[in-house]
């Protein structure tokens, strides 16, 4: 492309250029260049032509007889110009008149003194962070404001580093004495039991009997137990037939088992009828997933024991902008344990918890967590011969005895992968 700039002279724009062929414009900081020929220029390019960043380095040494000079286009010295714009330089053929324009790049041409370098290289502590480097200046022209906090921040920091050091050195000396293994497994106990906590009901781990460690009035007021006289009394009389299809349905397992079992009369037969209705509830309450207000009127459950429900076994959600009352999973594992705890009472300290963990619709392995997490002894009775169906295989048994087992926590360690 050729622009006629005047009659005599035209403008000729160069081919495609590369780094390396830029024209070099430099500058000196300490004044103007009164002779340029008694000056030796020098360029030095980085060896690394592979990467990106450091193949276009350049360094430009100038020297004369007094001082010498060096100027870059990288580092804390170079101008920032040359990233934001473009500079072209025009070289005049006076023979044909055509001007060529070439890339240029500026270098800002600083004199060396001998010994200044390694002077300042010296002063700087390439270990200083800024924070320190800010400290100093404090120091040196700060006020006396900043100077009582700077010196009372270090104080701080003195008094915090002294801590550090004592509650290490004590972790140390209690893993040395316990070891870690130890210490491992004490965390894994306190962490489960602060998990199960939350969701078992009251203890008395240092009750003289059986029936004083999960006290009964903690799972049924008097108020509320005499509350249930009425649908007990339905629960006692229903048929064989209304009992079978219990069984059939499913899911109550537990409780067609001790109404098919009830005392003749009397107040066992009663209290017994009482709670077989109180964990149908809890049964039917751990099946769902959200529950309405309607929940428990068509058995006929009393408005303070649908509330206690409602209070003790749910949690709150906001869903489309309403309150829903949800059953989670943290609310399951509270259910098998409380209705546990009301078997416990109902079959004199011992329950069938392969019947509870169906009835639940939770694992067998989840049901075993909770009963050792109240101390329950196990039991896995042997196989028996029935008349008619040959050998069968007895449920798993839970059994409350004093003292309470204490369990140990199992810590499963991840398996190595092998590479072949």
């Amino acid at each position: 492309m050729i622009t006629t700039m005047a009659a005599s002279c035209s403008l000729v724009c160069c081919e495609e250029e590369r780094d390396s062929d830029k024209a070099v414009i430099v500058r000196f900081s300490n004044g103007n260049v009164q002779n340029a020929e008694k000056l030796g220029f020098t360029m030095y390019k980085n060896a690394d032509e592979t990467n990106p960043r450091k193949k276009s380095r350049r360094i430009m040494a100038a020297e004369s007889d007094r001082l010498s000079y060096v100027g870059n286009n990288f580092g804390a010295g170079s101008l920032k110009c040359n990233n934001l714009c473009k500079y072209y330089v025009g070289v005049l053929n006076k023979e044909t008149m055509h001007m060529e324009v070439h890339c240029a790049e500026l270098f800002n041409m600083q004199p060396v003194i001998p010994g200044e370098i390694e002077e300042s290289a010296k002063t700087q502590d390439p270990t200083q962070t800024y924070r320190d480097k800010v400290d100093s200046l404090i120091e040196a022209f700060g006020t006396n404001k900043q100077k009582r906090a700077l010196s009372s921040r270090r104080l701080n920091q003195v008094g915090s580093d002294t801590l550090q050091q004592a509650v290490a050195k004590a972790a140390n000396t209690v893993i040395d004495q316990k070891g870690l293994e130890a210490l491992q497994q004490e965390v894994a106990e306190t962490e489960a039991q602060g998990e199960l906590a939350f969701h078992l009901p009251p203890c008395n781990a240092g009750a003289d009997r059986p029936e004083d460690v999960y006290l009964f009035d903690d799972f049924l007021s008097p108020v509320e137990f005499a509350s249930l006289g009425q649908a007990g009394t339905k629960m006692a009389s229903l048929t064989p037939e209304e009992l079978k299809k219990m069984r059939d349905d499913g899911g109550c397992l537990s409780v067609v088992k001790h109404l098919e079992n009830l005392p003749s009369v009397g107040e066992a037969r009663d209290k017994i009828s009482r709670c077989a209705f109180y964990l149908s509830l809890l049964l039917n309450l751990a099946r769902q997933r959200s529950i309405t207000r309607k929940f428990g009127q068509e058995e006929g459950c009393p408005r303070n024991i649908q509330s206690k429900l409602f209070k003790t076994f749910t949690v709150e959600s906001f869903n489309n902008g309403r309150v829903q009352n949800v059953v989670s999973s943290s609310m399951r594992s509270k259910l098998a344990a409380y209705s546990l705890a009301l078997l416990l009472h109902m079959s004199h300290m011992t329950c069938d918890i392969t019947l509870l963990h169906r009835d639940l619709a939770i694992t067998e392995a989840r049901m075993i967590d909770v009963a050792k997490s109240m101390g329950l002894t196990l039991i896995k009775l042997p196989r028996v011969k029935a008349e008619e169906d040959g050998v069968r295989d007895t449920n798993r048994q839970a059994a409350l005895v004093l003292p309470l087992v204490k369990y140990e926590q199992f810590m499963e360690r991840p398996k190595r992968k092998k590479f072949h």
